[in-house]
């Protein structure tokens, strides 16, 4: 992995949430994995043959994604099988479903494709798709070019 740089390492670990957040989800490959994980993957073996990761990549992806209390290590054992260690979301992982909805939004917009989507987020219980959307501390909701960011 590339060394950061004193501006970019003070940045991440900064007062911002989303370099924080950045900080934490910095390449492609972790959004990959929550998204492989809310389809209901948990083994390393799932998640490399899924993507298509090499395994170096996968482990280290991992491994910072337990470090940030986004994925937890949970054992298991197939019959005859040595123990293994299967990957969960933690709730904070499962939040990032909202961003991913988002994303998958942003995408379908912006960056079109022929092929229809693989991948939907349903409701459990009534399987309504889900779809993200701005909303104010009033429940009203907000068109993006209505935001504005602010520094505090």
């Amino acid at each position: 992995m590339p060394r950061q740089s004193p501006a970019l390492t003070k940045a991440l670990n900064g007062s911002c949430a989303i370099a924080r957040c950045l900080g934490v989800l910095d390449d492609p490959w972790s959004f990959l994995l929550i998204r492989e994980a809310l389809l209901g993957r948990r083994t390393f073996a799932e998640f490399r043959d899924s993507l298509g990761i090499a395994s170096d990549v996968l482990s280290a992806r991992l491994a910072k994604l337990v470090e940030a209390d986004v994925m937890t290590r949970a054992s298991y054992q197939e019959p005859g099988q040595r123990t293994r260690e299967a990957y969960d979301l933690t709730p904070s992982g499962r939040e990032l479903s909202a961003v991913l909805i988002a994303m998958k939004q942003w995408g379908e917009t912006h960056v079109p494709r022929e092929a229809p989507a693989k991948v939907d987020a349903r409701s459990q219980g009534s399987e309504c798709q889900v779809s993200s959307q701005l909303i104010d501390a009033r429940g009203r909701p907000v068109d993006a070019d209505k935001v504005s960011f602010v520094r505090r």
